[in-house]
């Protein structure tokens, strides 16, 4: 399937083939749904998201591996060299390095707007030394460059039907959303990290504070506060899902089964918070096996339709993300 996935994309150079197998395997390995939901992209397209997802997930590494003994000096001092590499690499259009290879080409080969790479390792940066955020508009100053951004990154590979700048916004959106998603998901495991990433004035409006929340972890006890804020959380992200979803049928027509299914399959995480009694805390909230699988039917069913009828109309901002060649082979290989 890589190679397939290579070949289509017209990579054809060993060095910058390995270095895109390698950002593969990153996301198979540690974005589960990511890589479900890219997957229904046109083949050519998909090396592409395991770039940008693979750089993102390297750098997230040097942050919040729990594994390592690495000092906070130690991890600032590997983030400031990657970042440094990134930069040099952006720049001259050449890496040693095969996520910054990768994302080198995939930047190139879409114009992707080098500020934001530099706007998410200066986030990066931010989880070293930040540990907490007193109100929502703080949070979103993080998140513009840890999620915003990846949506930004995201929609000249995904493809539009209206100017780039129209459907921006609602990328944005969406990736703060998944973020939103995954801090309410993973509020136990931050707070082993020593994080609280839920706003601080959301939380005190409940009762909660970092304390209540650390006791609760300790303790396995639930708390009907902790519950009142996190289905106050739950409510403020399903808004933000709110303000993404138009960008949904802007995009191109081959690229809608993917981040519906994306979009679907997060919004789903937080039905299973819910359903779970909000029991984050102590366990992850897991969307049923099955529930994954019937999602994962409709998009493909979903993909192949939209490969058939052919590309939609390119956003006229930049280049087409397709070739002739490429989607006759596609609709060939779907049919």
């Amino acid at each position: 399937m890589t190679h397939r996935e290579l070949d289509a994309a017209g990579i054809h150079d060993p060095a910058l083939r390995a270095a895109y197998t390698f950002c593969r395997r990153l996301n198979a390995r540690h974005g589960r749904t990511y890589f479900l939901a890219a997957r229904f992209l046109p083949v050519e397209r998909r090396s592409a998201v395991h770039a940008l997802y693979g750089f993102a997930r390297w750098a997230d590494d040097i942050v919040d591996d729990l594994e390592s003994s690495a000092s906070r000096a130690e991890r600032d001092t590997a983030l400031r060299g990657l970042r440094e590499r990134m930069d040099t690499g952006l720049r001259t259009g050449r890496s040693e390095e095969p996520v910054i290879r990768a994302l080198v080409d995939t930047a190139a080969r879409y114009g992707i707007d080098h500020a934001y790479f530099a706007d998410f390792m200066e986030s990066m940066a931010s989880d070293l030394d930040v540990t907490e955020y007193a109100t929502y508009e703080d949070l979103a100053r993080y998140m513009h460059g840890s999620a915003a951004v990846i949506g930004l990154q995201m929609l000249p590979v995904l493809g539009t039907v209206v100017p780039r700048a129209e459907a921006a916004p609602h990328a944005a959106a969406l990736g703060v959303a998944f973020q939103l998603t995954n801090f309410l998901r993973d509020v136990g495991e931050d707070l082993d990290r020593g994080r609280v990433y839920l706003p601080l004035d959301l939380l005190a409006a409940h009762g909660v504070d970092g304390d209540l929340l650390a006791w609760s972890r300790r303790t396995g006890r639930d708390d009907p506060r902790i519950r009142a804020a996190l289905r106050a959380g739950i409510a403020l992200t399903r808004d933000v899902y709110r303000e993404a979803e138009p960008g949904l049928a802007m995009l191109d027509p081959v690229a809608r089964p993917c981040m519906r299914t994306a979009f679907t399959l997060y919004q789903d995480i937080l039905g299973a918070i819910e359903s779970d009694g909000f029991q984050v805390l102590h366990r992850r909230a897991v969307v049923p096996r099955r529930r994954r699988a019937a999602l994962a039917l409709a998009a493909a069913t979903g993909a192949v339709r939209a490969r058939r009828a052919g590309p939609g109309r390119p956003d006229g901002t930049a280049r087409r993300p397709w070739s002739t060649a490429v989607v006759a082979a596609e609709r060939k290989t779907a049919g």
